[in-house]
C-alpha cells in the first residue's frame, strides 16, 4: 500500500461522515429557522418603544429593558387571564382526549354499516375552516344561554375532534386482534376493553393528543373574544387587546414581553411531555 492509497472501506466512511456533515447543518439551520421568530420576540420584549420603530432595524436593544416584563405582567391581571385559560384549556384537553380515544376506538375495532363513509366524513371535516363553523356554533350557544360562560368548551371537548379521532384510530387498529378476543372470551363487554385494556395501552397517543389539545386552547383568540366578557376571558385575548395607550395605539414592547409569559405555559408542557408525544406521533398508524 503507498502512503497515498487509502485503507480499504474508507471511502464508505467518508461518504457517511460527509452526509452526517450535511444533515447537521441543515438542522442546525432550520433549528434557527423555527427559533429566530421567538429569539426576535424576546428581544422585542427588552427594547423601548423608539427602538423597535426604529429605521433601520435595531437588532439588540441599547439598554436592556428588564422592567418590561414586570409591567407586562403588573399592568393587567396576568394570573387571573392566565387562570383562565388554564381551567378552559385543561377542560378541553382532557374532555377531547378521553371523548377522541373513544371516537377512534369504535371506529378502528367495531363494526358497523356505513362505518367507512362516516370516517370518510369526518376526516373530511377537518378541511373546514373554523370561520366557517364560527357564527352557526355561536347562535347554538346564544339560544342555549351559554355565552359568558366555560360550557362551550365542555361541550367540544365532548364532541371529540377530527385529527386526534385520526390519531387514536390508527393507533388502536395496530393493537393485535388477540387482545380483544381474549377479552371478549372472560365476558367483557367493549366498554370494558376500551377502559382496561386498550386505554392503557395508548399512553403515548394520550400524551400526544393532550398536548395537541391543550395548545389548540391556550393558543385559541377567536373563540374567547366572542364568547366571553373581559373578565371572564383568556390570557391570549387580554395579550392582544389591554396593552394600548390612551389614543388605543397598541404598545408592542409590552406585548412582545407578555408574548413571552405567555408562551412559557406551552414550552414547559412540551418539555415534560416530549417523550410521551414524540412516541405517540412516530407510533401512531404502525402496526
Amino acid at each position: 500500500m503507498t502512503a497515498t492509497s487509502l485503507p480499504p472501506n474508507s471511502a464508505p466512511r467518508v461518504r457517511v461522515r460527509a452526509g452526517r456533515l450535511v444533515l447537521y447543518t441543515v438542522l442546525v439551520a432550520l433549528t434557527g429557522l423555527f427559533i429566530g421568530p421567538f429569539g426576535w420576540l424576546i428581544l422585542s420584549g427588552l427594547k423601548t418603544p423608539a427602538e423597535l420603530a426604529a429605521s433601520p432595524v435595531h437588532w439588540l436593544p441599547t439598554h436592556v429593558q428588564w422592567h418590561n416584563f414586570a409591567d407586562a405582567f403588573n399592568l393587567i391581571d396576568f394570573l387571573g387571564y392566565a387562570r383562565n385559560s388554564l381551567i378552559i384549556a385543561l377542560v378541553y384537553a382532557v374532555l377531547v382526549t378521553l371523548s377522541s380515544a373513544w371516537v377512534g376506538f369504535g371506529f378502528a375495532r367495531l363494526e358497523a354499516p356505513g362505518k367507512k363513509t362516516l370516517f370518510g366524513i369526518l376526516i373530511g371535516s377537518m378541511m373546514l375552516p373554523q370561520m366557517i363553523t364560527l357564527l352557526p356554533t355561536y347562535l347554538i350557544f346564544a339560544k342555549l344561554g351559554m355565552v359568558d360562560t366555560y360550557w362551550p368548551w365542555v361541550f367540544w371537548g365532548l364532541a371529540a375532534a377530527p385529527y386526534l379521532v385520526f390519531l387514536f384510530r390508527q393507533f388502536f387498529a395496530g393493537l393485535p386482534r388477540e387482545l380483544e378476543e381474549a377479552a371478549i372470551v372472560d365476558g367483557c363487554g367493549y366498554g370494558t376493553i376500551f377502559w382496561r385494556i386498550f386505554l392503557p395501552q395508548s399512553w403515548p397517543v394520550l400524551s400526544a393528543s393532550f398536548v395537541i389539545a391543550f395548545t389548540w386552547s391556550w393558543g385559541d383568540y377567536i373563540a374567547p373574544q366572542l364568547l366571553l366578557s373581559t373578565d371572564k376571558s383568556t390570557l391570549a385575548v387580554a395579550v392582544m387587546t389591554t396593552y394600548v395607550t390612551s389614543a388605543g395605539t397598541p404598545v408592542a414592547n409590552l406585548q412582545a414581553a407578555a408574548s413571552v409569559m405567555y408562551v412559557v405555559p406551552i414550552l414547559l408542557i412540551f418539555l415534560i411531555a416530549q417523550r410521551g408525544f414524540v412516541a405517540g406521533m412516530s407510533t401512531t398508524g404502525l402496526k
